[in-house]
């Protein structure tokens, strides 16, 4: 590989991360904003509080992603919206576990350790597989000719959508 195109590569993928970064605070912002009002002011349970904002969360993250990091892609259908929540749910699937595991398995039960578990390593393990799931099952690269969410596609100047069976 040439180093002009090594050097392309590098900011491309840069500017994915950036991109699915800020896609992820402006979810981040949405979830935590609707929590705190449903928990505060309309007084809803935490569980349904907290299920509430994280949808909204899903869907801030994938119309970001959709719209800014991945726009040179067309995913159609619900197909993609269902890969992206359930890759989302095991990103929280993650975070939970490593709460359990420092929590009830190595006893490490203070609200500090909840927070180091949960919010730094579990968050850092999910986004990570976040990454990985959104640009490989949902947004793959089409220059590459490969598959959104099960469907074939194609640049977006390059014609239209293909069909589902490929």
């Amino acid at each position: 590989m040439s180093h002009a195109r090594a050097a392309r590569r590098t900011g491309r993928r840069g500017r994915e991360l950036l991109g699915f970064a800020t896609a992820g605070l402006l979810a981040y912002a949405a979830d935590l904003t609707l929590f705190l009002c449903l928990r505060g002011p309309a007084g809803a349970g935490p569980l349904t509080a907290k299920a509430l904002s994280f949808l909204v969360g899903c869907a801030v993250a994938y119309a970001a992603n959709a719209l800014g990091t991945y726009r040179d892609t067309r995913p159609r259908g619900l197909r993609p919206c269902a890969v992206f929540l359930a890759v989302n749910l095991a990103g929280a699937l993650v975070q939970l576990l490593c709460l359990a595991v420092s929590h009830y398995g190595l006893g490490l039960t203070s609200r500090r350790a909840d927070t180091v578990s949960g919010a730094g390593i579990g968050m850092a393990l999910a986004t990570v597989l976040r990454f990985w799931g959104t640009r490989t099952l949902v947004f793959r690269d089409i220059r590459a000719g490969n598959r959104v969410g099960g469907t074939r596609v194609v640049p977006a100047d390059r014609g239209r959508l293909g069909s589902w069976t490929g």
